[in-house]
């Protein structure tokens, strides 16, 4: 029996090792194992059990000479010593043994110039199949001469830790070396926690390449070429807003953007499910087929049918697929050099504008902030949307300084003259309870503006509180939700909501980056 490299890693004794088996042998094996079932569709569907969403309070990062001076350590970035991670990684091979074992040989970074090697060990077939259909999959050529990977992850959720004896948070544990280059998840069937994991590594390597990695979506005008990339964390939009049918989609969560251009990390996408509709969301609706993975969404154990509006299991209900199953997108996942960028963010206070432009100096401090509000679903015990600030719109996939990704990005936006704009795609008319979530079909024309180059000519006015400015006018959308303010029916109320939020952003500011130049500090809200 073949073993593909395994013992080098300490894996013995194992049951039968498959490698890169195709989606239609996975789908075969996870259904004869009793993983999922196939829906309507023919799309797997499967309950990850406890874990519905990413744990972050689980995820460690092993502290080495070689790295510990370039991690941003803290509650983030938690260290865990060398020593404890071995013993694990001890306990985690000796529970591989005499075990089926599934290897996916993937590839991150559709740009030749820029990818990475990743070798994915799995005991289960869903997972592979997700990983599988999530990573770059190499020609039957660069499989044969796919040699030495550049980091290798294991993923062993029947695996359990014992937190009082392995110093871990809980029965779960997502764990980095990147002096070692391997990475272990155990505990958790969420398979977020792997997509997430090649992320948090190419985001360690990139910059050493001079290539700023972006939790972001992006796609191209297939007429003009021009490129437009959208930040934003879970839940605020990515994935829909650049799915978009008169563009070519590159890609929906993690990019690089070289001097020569951006470049989608993956080779799938990973959809949040909950309320989807074809109406809306036709290009998602139509890639739940037969290579999809379902996490978490409650299916009719008669009809095979799919409920998309049952929250019984999760908020955080998904599915991942191959990026072809998008009618149009781009492959190879590469474009130009962006022409505008987008921060997205889901305000729970309703306080936001809608849209508003960023010069470079507001663009630089609202990456570097990253407000947002995390959704219900998308972390484990969020129930309703809490505010909060991610830096770079993505701090938990972010091992380095804050500075490092952010100088990076300053430059690009300067170097290329790229337009920046923010969009609330939270609420409007109040907060949470009270207002109503934006839109829809007024978010799309807003960034279908943006990106034409429809906002250019129109008013602006300055919103003093959040120091943005506000265009007065937009195609497709009512002129009088353009100012936050119009839309409550207490002013009163909407005055005090917008300076507890300016505040937020001052003391979140001051207390995360006391150092930063006066000029970013000086773009932010007034308190």
């Amino acid at each position: 029996m073949r073993t593909y490299g395994l013992e080098k890693l300490g894996i013995i004794n194992t049951g039968k090792v498959h490698r890169n088996l195709s989606s239609t042998e996975l789908v075969e094996i996870a259904v004869s194992k009793g993983e999922g079932k196939l829906s309507k569709t023919g799309a797997l569907v499967v309950t990850t059990g406890k874990y519905t969403g990413r744990s972050p309070e689980d995820k460690f990062i092993v502290d080495t000479p070689g790295i510990h001076d370039s991690i941003a350590w803290g509650k983030v970035n938690r260290p865990i010593e060398k020593e404890k991670f071995n013993a694990i990684y001890g306990k985690l091979i000796s529970y591989l043994q005499n075990r089926e074992i599934f290897i996916f040989d993937g590839l991150a970074g559709a740009d030749p110039v820029c990818r990475k090697k990743f070798r994915i060990i799995n005991e289960l077939a869903s997972q592979n199949l997700f990983i599988h259909q999530l990573l770059i999959r190499p020609t039957a050529e660069e499989l044969a001469n796919y040699h030495t990977q550049d980091f290798t992850i294991i993923a062993a959720p029947g695996f359990k830790c014992n937190p009082k004896i392995d110093g871990t948070h809980s029965e779960a544990a997502i764990i980095l070396d990147y002096e070692a280059k391997i990475g272990i998840i155990c505990g958790s069937q969420y398979s977020g926690e792997i997509k997430k994991s090649v992320f948090c590594v190419m985001n360690y390597l990139m910059p050493k390449q001079d290539v700023l990695p972006m939790h972001c979506s992006a796609n191209i005008d297939p007429v003009t070429g021009k490129t437009a990339i959208f930040f934003g964390l879970s839940g605020t939009g990515k994935t829909t807003l650049s799915t978009d049918p008169n563009r070519k989609l590159i890609g929906d969560d993690e990019h690089g953007w070289s001097n020569h251009g951006i470049f989608n990390f993956e080779g799938g996408c990973y959809a949040k499910c909950i309320d989807l509709k074809e109406k809306y969301e036709p290009e998602i609706f139509h890639a739940i087929k037969f290579g999809s993975l379902v996490e978490n969404v409650i299916m009719d154990s008669n009809t095979r049918e799919l409920d998309f509006k049952d929250r019984t299991l999760t908020e955080n209900t998904r599915v991942g697929y191959p990026i072809n199953y998008i009618d149009n997108a781009q492959i190879p996942g590469v474009g130009g050099i962006p022409s505008v960028v987008i921060f997205l963010t889901a305000d729970a206070f309703g306080v936001l504008p809608p849209i508003s432009r960023l010069d470079q100096n507001a663009a630089m401090y609202h990456f570097i902030t990253g407000f947002t509000s995390k959704l219900a679903g998308t972390e484990r015990g969020v129930t309703e949307p809490q505010p909060t600030f991610s830096t770079c719109f993505g701090e938990p996939f972010m091992p380095l300084d804050p500075s490092v990704y952010a100088k990076m990005l300053g430059e690009k936006i300067e170097r290329y003259n790229t337009k920046v704009y923010l969009i609330n795609t939270g609420w409007s008319g109040g907060p949470y309870g009270i207002g109503k979530r934006m839109n829809l079909k007024y978010t799309r024309a807003m960034v279908t503006a943006a990106l034409n180059g429809e906002l250019d000519s129109v008013e602006y006015i300055h919103d003093e509180t959040f120091n943005v400015d506000v265009p007065q006018s937009c195609p497709g959308v009512p002129s009088e939700i353009m100012n936050p303010a119009d839309t409550w029916d207490n002013k009163e109320a909407y005055d005090v909501y917008a300076k507890k939020l300016a505040k937020m952003f001052k003391e979140n500011f001051e207390n995360k980056y006391p150092n930063m130049p006066e000029n970013i500090v000086n773009a932010g809200p007034k308190a």
